[in-house]
């Protein structure tokens, strides 16, 4: 299924709607200007195989665009607009985007993306006039309403951020088959796992440029459901959206559970939040009472999904299963787990090793590193792959997470890696070493830490703290930087130099 089906059938249904300032787009507007957008990158040059990248801010727009790019045989890379200007730029000219469309909510990033690029050639903007782009609606309004001859289905492309700090595109293949001809793998889960279907409402309350929002979104859209989009994410808002638009199925980050939670009793009892048939969280481990008190709070539709934007594999456990078995992550609803030791054996029922999926072919490969998508693959089962999480299989097949992607920090469920953040510090005149952790925060799960040994005759203590702090803010995405510094003596590594970050975590 696909959006088409509905704008003929419930033409006047909403696909998205704006929770906050009530913007909406009908299934027969999705349809149509989608068409035309297609028609537009179509006759622009873009071809099957080819990018369209996305910078906006949470809008109606962004799923003309993703459904242009499904129809049309498309990659769609949607950029992270908390970015810097350098490090989108990146990212668009690594995709090999042939187009690129911005939204003027972000038009200051538009403007410094628009310098720092060589590509793509197409460049619009939506909401508003962006210097060095076209407008986007004298283009979809001058392309043909009439769908392309061969509309092969298309699928995104994102970034993930690797160890080193540098991101890379999740690349899987394109499907052989026309849009409509067949439901991709997440949308038959999405309908099996949370009954999805016509009648569904689906509050998003994150970032569209997050892979589980942007596929939850679609996957809602080819099942015939109504969208919600929260433009930002604020507990009280996020209540009322509930109650406002009756939503039924609902995604979130374990951080948001805790910022409702915190919300005074009066607050959250003014809602009525019975409409709520599923509400499913991911993307960062979940404390446990945390899970607990939103069970008693919301009932027992709190489900969980373990998964990654490679997409090579998924586990599920709903509410029952989880208070049977409190901290896991859910048993394998696609592919098959496989655990393994450091040398690819399989460890036996219960003890802990990197968690492998086993697929009938590895589904992704990271564009452009042949290595690094090498060491996702199990070096004796090139179907197996893994994203480098440590867990343990118990004998009934629940997985439980023992560790996490080596060094990674998750704060308030956003991946960020260290290493970005170290190598800015490292230039710093006064820092002679550098480490950057993640250490507990009671609302977003992480923060993050530098941990600086300084260079010799330095005066340490809060002015130098400020001032590191501010120097790598001016580098980096202000999301990736430190919110604090401990100053040692010296940093623990072993005699070959390596650094041994666990010791710094105990």
């Amino acid at each position: 299924m696909y959006p088409g089906v509905y704008a003929r059938t419930a033409p006047d249904r909403p696909a998205v709607i704006m929770a906050v300032s009530g913007e909406r787009l009908t299934y027969a507007e999705l349809e149509t200007r989608s068409v035309r957008l297609a028609r537009f990158l179509h006759e622009a040059g873009l071809r099957k195989g080819d990018t369209v990248a996305l910078l906006s801010d949470n809008t109606v727009h962004n799923y003309e665009v993703y459904w242009a790019a499904m129809r049309s045989g498309l990659y769609l890379t949607a950029v992270n607009h908390h970015l810097t200007a350098a490090e989108a730029a990146y990212i668009v000219e690594d995709s090999g985007a042939r187009a690129l469309v911005v939204s003027a909510g972000v038009a200051d990033l538009a403007r410094q993306l628009h310098g720092e690029l060589s590509g793509p050639e197409v460049r619009l903007a939506y909401g508003g006039k962006v210097e060095g782009y076209e407008d986007y609606e004298a283009a979809v309004e001058g392309a043909s309403a009439e769908p392309l001859p061969e509309q092969p289905r298309g699928a995104d492309m994102l970034y993930s951020s690797g160890t080193t700090g540098r991101p890379k595109g999740i690349r899987p293949s394109l499907p052989e088959y026309q849009l409509g001809d067949e439901m991709d793998q997440l949308t038959l889960l999405v309908q099996a796992l949370y009954g999805v279907d016509e009648k569904t409402v689906y509050l998003s309350p994150a970032p569209l440029y997050h892979a589980a929002p942007l596929r939850y979104g679609a996957s809602v859209h080819a099942l015939g459901g109504t969208v919600v989009v929260m433009e930002r994410f604020d507990a009280e808002t996020a209540l009322r959206a509930v109650e406002e638009h009756r939503a039924t199925f609902s995604q979130w980050v374990p951080t948001m559970f805790v910022r409702m939670l915190k919300l005074p009793r009066e607050v959250r009892e003014r809602y009525d939040l019975s409409s709520m048939k599923a509400a499913v969280h991911a993307a960062a481990p979940c404390p446990q009472d945390v899970k607990r008190a939103m069970i008693d709070w919301w009932g027992p539709i709190i489900c969980e999904y373990y998964a990654a934007t490679e997409g090579n594999g998924m586990t599920f456990a709903d509410s029952a299963q989880w208070l049977e078995r409190p901290g896991t992550v859910g048993r394998a609803v696609l592919g098959s787990l496989r655990i393994c030791d450091d040398e690819g054996r399989e460890v036996p029922t219960g003890q802990a090793g990197t968690v492998y999926f086993e697929r009938d072919e590895m589904p992704f490969e990271y564009l452009g590193d042949v290595e690094k998508t090498r060491e996702a693959q199990h070096p004796e089962h090139p179907n197996w792959s893994t994203i480098g999480d440590i867990g343990r299989v118990d004998e009934d097949g629940w997985l439980y997470l023992t560790d996490r992607r080596s060094f990674m920090i998750i704060s308030g469920g956003v991946n960020i890696y260290p290493q970005e953040a170290e190598n800015a510090l490292a230039l710093h005149p006064a820092v002679l070493d550098v480490a950057v952790i993640g250490v507990p925060h009671p609302e977003m799960g992480e923060e993050v830490k530098a941990v600086v040994q300084a260079a010799p005759g330095i005066v340490t203590g809060p002015a130098l703290e400020a001032e590191l702090l501010a120097y790598v803010r001016e580098r980096i995405a202000h999301y990736k930087a430190p919110r604090s510094v401990d100053f040692v003596a010296q940093l623990p590594r072993t005699p070959t130099g390596k650094l041994m970050k666990r010791k710094l975590r105990l």
